[in-house]
């Protein structure tokens, strides 16, 4: 889907600018006007790291004209294998400095903000309310949930990346889209994992070149944005396996009409599971499913499942539920695109209305 362009054209370039970013401009579909755009656009990345590192620097090649890095963090050593803005002369200094210095010898006529504090629930909107886009390279779940919880209060549109180990996730996450329908990122990931149940990249490990492949991924849709050309990643997943080479697209957009997955209710559900044998797939987190779930139904995080949806076995009657719902509409969806003919259903109100209904007062009793 097109998407109008995010910013208005700045008046002019300067010469050494249109040289400068002159085979870009090439392009029919930027063309000046776009590079107009993009000088005019305000960009802020949260974090300097293995994924910031690329995207500051080709945000700046690309001609954005202004840059805010947020980052509170000094160059160590074992970051040099990745963060590619940075050289061991620069160990020991704050990277958002470091990375600032970079972009401007880079792209002269871009301004930099460099942002040296951490990024917190607290002072996230007013850090962020400046700029037209966000590219989220953070590394912690309190700083990714605390960005995508103020982008949603802006109604500024997400760039979000992850990487670990081999493996890859490229989206766009934006509460008021000007076109389509909005997703954001606790539609997909309605809370952070518990703690320790996910491992870091220092305790797992990450191939550094996929940091620059997602990095240049996330410029490449904040330039779509900008200019309003292409088709945003927004509703869209891009999974990628380095290891095998693979990528695969999951859809997160809900669908409307004809393509919607139907709903079950309780009641229904109840006499479904009475007449034939249905597949109950809970895709809510372990300790979730441990506290209470419908008799019979699956564990499968939603996590796990959108990682392979084409592994998942779909035979029968498929009702999918989390807690309260947009768990298991992603799931649906992951599901219904890799298995087109499945009958795929979710249960209206997901796991809350089956409990309620389940009570002694309930419907089910």
């Amino acid at each position: 889907m097109a998407f109008p362009p995010l910013v208005a054209p700045a008046a002019s370039l300067s010469d050494a600018e249109r040289v400068r970013t002159a085979r870009q401009s090439r392009l029919t579909e930027i063309a000046e006007i776009g590079q107009l755009r993009l000088a005019a656009a305000r960009v802020g990345v949260l974090g300097a790291g293995g994924i910031g590192s690329p995207v500051t620097l080709y945000l700046a090649s690309a001609g954005v004209g202004t840059i805010g890095i947020i980052d509170d963090d000094d160059v160590e050593r074992s970051n040099l294998q990745r963060q590619i803005a940075f050289g061991t002369a620069d160990v020991g200094r704050p990277k958002a400095t470091v990375a600032a210095e970079r972009v401007r010898a880079l792209a002269p006529d871009t301004r930099v903000i460099e942002h040296r504090t951490r990024l917190t629930d607290s002072n996230a909107q007013e850090l962020l309310g400046g700029y037209d886009l966000i590219i989220d390279g953070s590394d912690t779940f309190d700083t990714r949930y605390a960005v995508a919880d103020a982008c949603n209060a802006l109604g500024i549109p997400l760039v979000w990346g992850s990487v670990l180990r081999f493996d890859a996730q490229v989206s766009v996450f934006w509460s008021r889209p000007s076109a389509g329908s909005p997703v954001r990122l606790r539609d997909v990931f309605p809370e952070p994992p518990a703690a320790g149940t996910v491992p870091s990249c220092a305790d797992a490990g990450v191939l550094g070149s996929l940091c620059g492949q997602v990095g240049s991924m996330l410029v490449t849709e904040a330039v779509k944005l900008i200019c309003g050309v292409g088709e945003p990643l927004l509703g869209r997943m891009l999974v990628i396996d380095a290891l095998s080479g693979r990528s695969r697209e999951i859809p997160l957009a809900a669908p409307s009409g004809p393509g919607r997955l139907p709903l079950v209710s309780p009641a229904e559900l109840a006499a479904l599971i009475a007449e034939a044998p249905v597949t109950l797939l809970d895709v809510r987190e372990p300790e979730e499913y441990a506290d209470g779930t419908i008799p019979g139904a699956r564990s499968l995080p939603l996590g796990a499942l959108l990682a392979d949806p084409l592994a998942v076995a779909v035979t029968g009657t498929v009702v999918v539920f989390c807690q309260q719902g947009p768990r298991a509409r992603a799931a649906g969806r992951a599901l219904a695109a890799a298995h087109p003919d499945a009958d795929l259903r979710l249960l209206a109100g997901s796991y809350a209305a089956w409990s309620a209904a389940s009570e002694p007062s309930g419907s089910l009793s």
